[in-house]
């Protein structure tokens, strides 16, 4: 099934704009705190739409103006190879990271170890229970990083829910010897203030630093307090991960006001995030630099002194982004793609009501150099097929594809599904191929679809929140000289030079 020339844009009727309408208005009128990004501590409830929007859902399937109940659609030049539906692990898929035939798949309720040697045929090797929210994952050596960012009883994986109002409560960094895949040992952990949202390493000689964003401190948090307006940094020795430490707290947003300097949201900015904190860092090490995506700001950052990053330029898009997510530069450092997480990944906002500009990307460019280089927005990127009022859609975690003189991108977009868009031109970027399921349901708003999809080796792996882990193949000639890129391992949020 081939859109790409003629994307859905279902009419709408009054009824459905009206409720979209009314979606968008909670949406940029909400205070952060009442719409976290990225999913809770378990699976959110499925919320019911009205009969109108549930009609139209089902009359836009009759039509084939969209999949049916998860059928799986597809551009011509995207093949989907396999799939492998969780198992042992029953709550919310997340990220993925790479290491040579091994990928390493994030679950709320822990990580499950894939052996894709042959990708059309993955095989499961391991599957560790620990429970931690997120469990944002990445790997560097024999050592797997794990991010806790729900309040725990204590750092061990056996710990139940605790309120984060309580002092003895646990959240932060576990570190896993990985040597033995099928046995993967807990040997560290690193508490952190607000916990670990999300991390990105840096490798560092015989050392792995951990950048570590997490956001919305509380007065009644003892361990989250504002102003929390920077990054916790986690440093471990490779021989001696069980002596990681926490070696510094970087202020990013500094300023006189109790929540430092960064976006100030509502009611000055309405429907922009506050900045306390950051949700994502995107570093590459190759260039000295990061990129940061915190709630109502994006930053650039050098980290030529990587305990120590210092905010070479902020922005600010107080009119379309909601809440600043993730950054992906592209390989000559001279862009970043920036995504906004309107409604918290759990909202239906790829539809004609919210428009092409809101939960989209933003791309901007790098002009100037050193500690004098700015960012300067160029254009916004949203998939062109408008998705049910019951998907939840937005823009998620994508990577790289590695082609020379090109910029490509794989991104994930929940039940969007996942879409493959070509932004070398900054200002006109489009949609080369795209792969997704039909609704969860036709009936309620319940959260599912891509979390991640990165390319690695020549496929594309994406990890479906509720279908669990796909694999596709992308067949054109855009993208076919990425082939040729083989890598040894990929933490997309520590982005490799793909040509060195």
């Amino acid at each position: 099934m081939n859109l790409l020339n003629s994307p859905r844009t279902r009419p709408r009727h009054l009824g459905v704009v009206a409720a979209a309408v009314g979606l968008l208005a909670a949406l940029l009128t909400a205070a952060p705190a009442v719409a976290t990004p990225d999913p809770g501590d378990t699976a959110t409830a499925p919320q019911r739409v009205s009969k109108s929007e549930a009609a139209e859902t089902r009359t836009a399937i009759a039509k084939g103006e969209i999949p049916a109940q998860d059928e799986i659609v597809h551009s011509d030049n995207i093949e989907h190879v396999a799939n492998m539906p969780k198992d042992a692990l029953k709550d919310l898929n997340s990220d993925l990271a790479f290491q040579g035939k091994y990928a390493y798949a994030g679950n709320y309720d822990g990580f499950r170890i894939f052996d894709i040697s042959n990708p059309k045929a993955p095989k499961t090797v391991s599957q560790v229970l620990c429970p931690g929210s997120q469990n944002d994952i990445s790997v560097s050596g024999n050592l797997l990083f794990l991010s806790t960012d729900s309040s725990r009883s204590d750092n061990s994986c056996s710990s139940t829910p605790q309120p984060a109002s309580e002092k003895s409560s646990w959240e932060g960094m576990k570190v896993f010897d990985i040597s033995d895949k099928k046995n993967p040992k807990y040997v560290a952990s690193v508490e952190t203030n607000c916990g670990s949202h999300t991390h990105s390493i840096v490798p560092h000689g015989r050392n792995v630093y951990i950048y570590v964003s997490s956001y919305s401190p509380s007065p009644s948090f003892p361990d989250c307090q504002p102003p929390h307006d920077g990054i916790s940094i986690v440093k471990v020795p490779r021989d001696a991960p069980q002596k990681a430490a926490l070696v510094n707290f970087a202020v990013l947003f500094p300023g006189d006001g109790p929540d430092g300097g960064g976006n100030p949201g509502a009611p000055t900015n309405p429907g922009v995030s506050k900045t306390t904190g950051c949700h994502d860092i995107t570093v590459l090490p190759c260039k000295d630099l990061a990129a940061g995506a915190c709630m109502g700001d994006g930053i650039l950052m050098s980290i030529k002194d990587p305990e120590h990053p210092k905010v070479i330029d902020q922005v600010q898009d107080n009119v379309n982004f909601a809440f600043w997510h993730s950054a992906t530069f592209n390989q000559t450092a001279k862009k970043v793609v920036f995504t906004d997480e309107l409604g918290g990944g759990g909202a239906a906002t790829c539809n004609a009501a919210i428009g092409p500009n809101r939960g989209a990307d933003g791309i901007y460019d790098i002009v100037g150099k050193g500690d004098n280089r700015k960012l300067v927005f160029r254009g916004y990127f949203k998939i062109p097929r408008h998705q049910a009022d019951t998907e939840n859609c937005v823009a998620h975690n994508g990577s790289l594809i590695p082609v020379k003189g090109r910029d490509i991108m794989v991104q994930a977009w929940y039940q969007g599904g996942v879409s493959v868009w070509d932004f070398t031109d900054s200002t006109q970027p489009k949609e080369i191929g795209y792969f997704e399921r039909g609704p969860l349901a036709t009936d309620r708003l319940t959260v599912g679809g891509s979390w991640s999809a990165y390319y690695y080796n020549g496929y594309i792996y994406s990890n479906d929140i509720a279908k669990g882990f796909d694999v596709l193949k992308v067949n054109d000639r855009r993208t076919d000289p990425a082939r040729k890129i083989q890598l040894d391992q990929l933490n997309v949020q520590s982005q490799p030079d793909y040509f060195d």
